[in-house]
């Protein structure tokens, strides 16, 4: 390299030339030699791209609580061309790596930290504490943020959105930000560090697939009985969860029975902020064992409270699913992909192309079991830092 032309280049003529190429280039540029990765590396190059806001849009997958990797990667579906990724998060020197969502260019996960030292006794006093890592796979920068207790990382629902992280549960919701906008002091939340606000979430049960849609919170809740579920969304606007602490359930008269004909309701974020996508078995009937008939896509306007059918999966593929009892809906945007037991492989429809949706299978799926996959959409960039 010490003799190549390249390398006698000003840096300003190298960001210029490597300016005008897709990300993708960009990156495996990046992997070529020591040079390159730093001059595509520094804050200068970075500034220029974010001048056209380059991104990745990604499909990435959730290991398995069982299937955790020592040698730990994050695998990622790229559908414009139509073939999986694969980042490698070696780079991070924490155990046990569990990616959970993705945010404005960055990785959100669990990490089990390196075990602490008394200087006195020098004896190890926690080796299995966990804490929220956010990190950049391209760049291979990470942040350590404020440590949680263990519990959280088995029973909360991450979130993460504009410099801002959520972690949800039945009973309370914790909330960290850099630039706090709650000026109430640091709160102590029992085994949680300071730097997190804790509110009172006050839901009728533990909030499922939530999503952040603008300056809001949704989630769906099971307000029926031990015999039946009975589904309804929540929401709470969070510039006034220090104020109000409450949730309010989004209804209308006219919805009628919308909640009574999905089975296992899911929300997916969409790509306009008025917009929420609720995807769903569509049940044969109202009897309680009803079979489904397809799985349902709709979408309600936030505004007008209003729901729309914008998909149906097609017959041929659902046939597959209707061997298993279980699915699993993740996604964002225009991509919505479902999951199920003992079908080896995704389903991904793009919701963009409506009225005709595109419906295609994703194969190559590996490592994850009995192929029940859990995921994320993944929106890769090189011009943010965590």
């Amino acid at each position: 390299m010490e003799s190549s032309p390249l390398n006698r280049l000003p840096e300003e003529t190298i960001h210029q030339i490597f300016f005008q190429l897709p990300l993708r280039q960009i990156a495996a540029c990046k992997c070529v030699c020591k040079a390159l990765s730093s001059a595509l590396s520094s804050p200068s190059f970075r500034d220029l791209l974010s001048t056209q806001s380059t991104s990745l849009c990604l499909l990435a997958l959730k290991p398995s609580d069982r299937h955790i990797s020592p040698f730990p990667n994050l695998h990622a579906f790229d559908p414009a061309l139509n073939q999986w990724l694969r980042f490698s998060l070696s780079f991070l020197p924490f155990s046990s790596l569990h990616p959970i969502t993705s945010s404005d260019g960055l990785l959100y996960l669990w990490a089990a930290l390196p075990p602490l030292r008394n200087s006195n006794t020098a004896h190890v006093k926690n080796s299995s504490q966990k804490s929220l890592v956010a990190c950049n796979p391209l760049t291979r920068q990470f942040k350590i943020l404020p440590q949680l207790g263990s519990a959280w990382s088995r029973h909360g629902s991450v979130l993460a959105g504009s410099g801002t992280v959520f972690v949800l549960t039945e009973l309370a919701v914790l909330y960290y930000s850099e630039s706090n906008d709650f000026k109430n002091g640091d709160v102590n939340c029992g085994g949680v560090s300071s730097n997190w606000l804790k509110f009172t979430s006050n839901l009728p049960s533990k909030p499922r697939s939530p999503v952040m849609v603008s300056d809001s919170i949704l989630a769906l809740c099971d307000v029926g009985s031990p015999w039946r579920s009975q589904w309804a969304i929540f929401k709470t606007k969070i510039t006034d969860m220090e104020k109000t602490k409450q949730w309010v359930r989004v209804e209308k008269k006219q919805w009628g029975d919308i909640f009574g004909i999905l089975k296992r309701p899911r929300l997916v974020k969409a790509r306009n902020d008025k917009k929420v996508y609720m995807v769903g078995g569509l049940k044969s009937s109202f009897a309680l064992q009803s079979s489904c008939a397809t799985i349902l896509i709709l979408r309600l306007d936030l505004e007008s409270l209003v729901w729309e059918e914008v998909g149906r999966m097609p017959m041929e593929m659902y046939r597959r699913f209707m061997e298993s009892s279980k699915f699993k809906v993740f996604g964002g945007g225009n991509k919505v992909c479902f999951s199920a037991k003992r079908v080896g492989r995704l389903v991904l429809t793009l919701l963009s192309l409506l009225p005709f949706s595109d419906w295609r299978w994703i194969d190559g799926l590996s490592g994850n079991g009995d192929g029940l996959c859990r995921g994320f959409v993944f929106e890769a960039r090189l011009d943010v830092v965590p």
